[in-house]
């Protein structure tokens, strides 16, 4: 009878193990789902802040006689970067601009950052050169 007994004591030990084991690896699953969804959040963040910044150098390749009307950090004078400068506030957390011209060499900088949840704050730069056009 104590034999019995023992086996089932010893059968009840090697289940709550396995359900422990089991346990431990949904924690892991849970713990690498959160990651990879946090990771997926800011790649969409940066993708929407690398479109946005090239948005804005497409805007001012077709208003190329306004290009200082595009210069700031918070305000623009250009109609266009006025929309533009609302968009990234709607689509990015946090988000703001820094854009700089030099009328001189055509030299174009765009600074788009956001601040993700958590408080951590990302940049995104892209320059280029806008060449003015060229009477023919």
């Amino acid at each position: 009878m104590k034999g019995a007994n023992r086996a089932r004591g010893i059968a009840l030990i090697e289940v709550l193990v396995a359900l422990l084991i089991f346990m431990l690896g949904v924690l892991g699953l849970l713990g690498m789902q959160s990651t990879l969804t946090k990771s997926q959040t800011d790649s969409k963040i940066r993708a929407d802040a690398a479109y946005l910044a090239s948005e804005v150098v497409g805007r001012m390749w077709t208003d190329i006689n306004n290009l200082t009307g595009y210069e700031g950090d918070t305000s623009c004078t250009a109609a266009s970067c006025t929309e533009w400068r609302s968009k990234i506030g709607q689509i990015l957390p946090g988000g703001g601009a820094v854009i700089t011209v030099d009328e001189g060499t055509g030299d174009v900088s765009v600074t788009v950052t956001w601040t993700v949840p958590g408080g951590e704050t990302h940049k995104f730069v892209t320059q280029t050169t806008i060449a003015a056009k060229t009477a023919s």
